[in-house]
């Protein structure tokens, strides 16, 4: 069940203004669960709100993962190897996976077999918490930590790339592979804003840096809350 929360004024109000022919009433309605919102990424980034973090009770277990959602054998780990292999592994019994391979695109690299990969939560899970998922729901965080109605909110990457980025935002960790970045910072951008997450200070000014060098492209995202 999705449960309803205030998106920020300033996301409500751009979402709006970019709609090709808003009616009364769409003006009068506002963002909510749902629904589609398209800006600029410079735009987007503006519209995220800005506050400090707070890490205070975090523990990883509080986001509940890899769950079987569908009942399918596949748990959402399982199910983001199949869905970015580049070779398709092989299935076996309760979708043991073996052979395949998969482009790992922080490192720009090739990975073969899936033991060389980590799921990665492209806003990590204790970002996640710092940045507002400390006041959800346990199912919410379960919804975010297995969140494949976006296919930006989990990628495969080589473990070793993972392990380094660990929790860190932007303003501490990039991926190595330089022509990666803007994507990078894009579906960063992307993911908060699907999730109503806040950006801290630090962190929206490497954002804003790195926009200002990488196309200002539109970013389109159903919200999950």
């Amino acid at each position: 069940m999705r449960l309803s929360r205030t998106i920020p004024a300033a996301l409500t109000a751009l979402a709006l203004s970019t709609a090709l022919a808003p009616t009364a009433a769409a003006a009068e309605h506002p963002a909510a669960p749902g629904d589609t919102v398209t800006l600029p990424l410079r735009k987007a980034i503006a519209a995220l709100d800005t506050r400090a973090e707070k890490r205070t009770g975090y523990e990883r277990t509080k986001f509940k993962h890899w769950i079987d959602e569908d009942h399918d054998g596949c748990t959402t780990r399982n199910e983001v190897l199949l869905a970015e292999a580049v070779t398709a592994p092989e299935e076996g019994a309760r979708c043991k996976l073996s052979g395949g391979t998969w482009h790992s695109a922080y490192d720009d690299t090739t990975i073969t077999g899936p033991g060389g990969l980590d799921i990665d939560h492209f806003v990590p899970l204790a970002e996640a918490w710092d940045s507002g998922a400390s006041q959800w729901s346990a199912k919410d965080r379960e919804r975010y930590a297995n969140d494949l109605g976006d296919d930006r909110s989990l990628i495969a990457v080589s473990a070793k790339t993972n392990r380094s980025k660990a929790d860190q935002d932007p303003a501490t960790w990039m991926p190595p592979a330089a022509s990666y970045r803007c994507t990078y910072v894009t579906t960063w951008t992307t993911v908060k804003t699907r999730w109503g997450l806040a950006i801290d200070t630090s962190e929206k000014a490497t954002l804003e840096r790195a926009a200002g060098e990488c196309p200002n492209v539109p970013i389109k995202v159903e919200l999950a809350r």
